[in-house]
């Protein structure tokens, strides 16, 4: 049976252990791990059993935990990092963009909101498409993500696809169809093939509403608002199309 000494010995050495986790793992299940570890082994003490070698089996398993944790850590900051130099050097073009195109000067909120939505866009996208090798599917998220901050930015940086109109408030509902969608599919192409084809659907009804209640745009035409709306639309449909075929090439 083992001794006091021994077992105090091994829930000390491995407390220590745990703290080779990464802090946000460790502050997460850190606490748990280490309630678990001695309970297990008071258990296999009290049942007379060796304590030897489950503890060596613990130590290693958990240093292999620890290793695969640190690993990931690492990769998602070198995504956040990667993301975070991809928006700097796009913001770069706007920035300089007045040296070369007069009249092209952003005030600091434009860039702010560019900042924001190309950041959030790209942190969405990296581990989105980590977890998948193929390339349909991976062009289908990049499609599906690249239209909807294009959609966004007209909306809220250019004043709005429909003018000043309460009809622009459709366009976040068309988004938020995509969104609830995603997560019902839990991101499977098939599921997802179905939710961007609902935002397509969305979209298009979107002029059809705005028409019937007198939105302002369609002063500058109507063919020009159905087409723009058909243009974002078949950019969907676009995307569904690739996520079906990411699934077919699943199968």
């Amino acid at each position: 049976m083992a001794s006091e000494p021994f077992i105090r010995r091994c829930r000390k050495w491995y407390a220590k252990l745990l703290r080779l986790y990464p802090k946000p793992y460790r502050e997460r299940f850190g606490e748990g791990m280490e309630q678990t570890f001695n309970d297990l082994c008071r258990e296999r003490v009290n049942a007379e059993r060796g304590l030897f070698s489950f503890a060596l089996w613990m130590f290693f398993e958990t240093s292999a935990g620890i290793m695969r944790e640190n690993m990931t850590f690492v990769i998602v900051q070198k995504s956040i990092i990667r993301v975070a130099l991809g928006t700097g050097l796009i913001l770069l073009i706007p920035l300089f963009g007045n040296i070369f195109v007069d009249g092209w000067n952003w005030p600091l909120p434009a860039f702010i909101l560019a900042g924001t939505l190309l950041f959030g866009t790209g942190l969405t996208y990296e581990p989105v498409v980590k977890k998948m090798n193929n390339k349909a599917y991976r062009f289908a998220v990049g499609l599906a993500l690249g239209t909807a901050f294009i959609l966004t930015w007209m909306n809220l940086a250019v004043g709005g696809i429909l003018g000043d109109h309460p009809a622009n408030l459709m366009y976040p509902g068309v988004l938020l169809v995509g969104f609830v969608g995603a997560i019902i599919a839990r991101l499977k192409p098939h599921g997802m093939s179905r939710a961007l084809f609902a935002m397509a659907l969305a979209m298009a009804l979107v002029p059809v509403i705005a028409l019937i209640v007198g939105a302002p745009a369609f002063a500058n035409g109507v063919v020009a608002v159905f087409g723009l709306h058909a243009f974002f639309a078949m950019l969907w449909i676009v995307s569904a199309l690739l996520f079906r075929r990411g699934s077919v090439n699943r199968l």
